[in-house]
């Protein structure tokens, strides 16, 4: 965890609105819970919240929509961050402002506060025995999308398994240096259970090429997939791709909170199974969580 105490953040890096509240997220320190569901849908923030207890707090700005509320008498914050790693690096650094910074003395604070932040997510597998209607928790993250390389990430990044991943994919590092990390073990032991597959996810910078689709443009390694489903390292495998979960795993590690990410399994890119009910997975897995959060 970086910190630097006594250093006043300027107006220009640490941007606040008009009521004092976080520019993007539209949040104050008081709005928010120390446990967070993340998910990228903002339409999924109600579907998640309906089922507390009480609703205390609402609002939205963008695509970065919050409520919290009380589920079973825990105090809850749902998060939509939107697609990608780009926005995971606005909600996590300002989420971290809200509990880690004084907003009127525009400095860190003495003692840090650490968040439970669980993302809620939709994946397809890339494994044939990782089923469709499946859960996946996301043990490691491998981002390809070059974000997170703007921090100094080295004390935690799994460079082992980087090297294996470049050198058995034949990665381009044109592209930029893939980095893992690993998920905070605390919230693994709280969430896992034998109703889970532990994963090895992949999280690319976009949807289309980056993930080996091709529509009107030509990509760089069109063999890319296949390699990634082949990747094995000391046996762990790539077991989903998606577009958030190595972001939130490196800056939750580098400021200090417990990041872990699940997804439920709505295809098989392996078989060419789509499930036959998507929702009612996703549902499953919010209930799925909350049960678990609340223990």
């Amino acid at each position: 965890m970086q910190t630097h105490i006594n250093i006043m953040i300027k107006n220009s890096e640490l941007i606040l609105n008009p009521d004092g509240s976080l520019y993007h997220i539209n949040l104050k320190p008081e709005n928010i819970a120390h446990d967070i569901i993340f998910v990228g849908d903002q339409d999924r923030v109600a579907k998640i919240t309906s089922r507390f207890d009480s609703v205390e707090f609402t609002t939205q700005k963008r695509e970065f929509k919050t409520q919290t509320g009380s589920y079973k008498g825990k105090r809850l914050t749902v998060i939509s961050t939107g697609i990608g790693p780009d926005n995971i690096d606005i909600v996590l650094n300002e989420l971290d402002a809200l509990v880690n910074i004084d907003l009127e003395t525009r400095k860190p604070k003495e003692k840090h506060t650490a968040l439970n932040i669980v993302r809620i997510g939709t994946s397809g597998s890339l494994q044939k025995d990782i089923p469709v209607d499946a859960f996946v928790m996301s043990e490691y993250a491998i981002g390809l999308d070059n974000m997170l390389r703007s921090y100094l990430i080295d004390t935690i990044s799994e460079s082992e398994i980087e090297e294996a991943f470049i050198a058995q994919t034949n990665w381009d590092l044109k592209k930029g240096r893939p980095y893992v990390i690993k998920c905070s073990e605390t919230l693994a032991n709280t969430i896992f259970s034998s109703k889970m597959h532990k994963g090895f996810t992949g999280t690319a910078g976009g949807f289309y090429g980056p993930q080996g689709r091709v529509l009107r443009l030509a990509i760089q390694d069109p063999e890319l997939n296949t390699k990634m489903d082949n990747f094995n390292f000391n046996g762990t495998r790539m077991t989903n791709l998606e577009m958030e979960t190595a972001a939130i795993y490196g800056l939750g590690k580098l400021l200090g909170h417990h990041c872990l990410s699940l997804n439920a399994i709505i295809a098989n890119r392996a078989t060419g199974d789509f499930s036959q009910n998507p929702y009612e997975v996703v549902e499953d897995l919010i209930d799925y969580t909350l049960e678990r959060l609340i223990q």
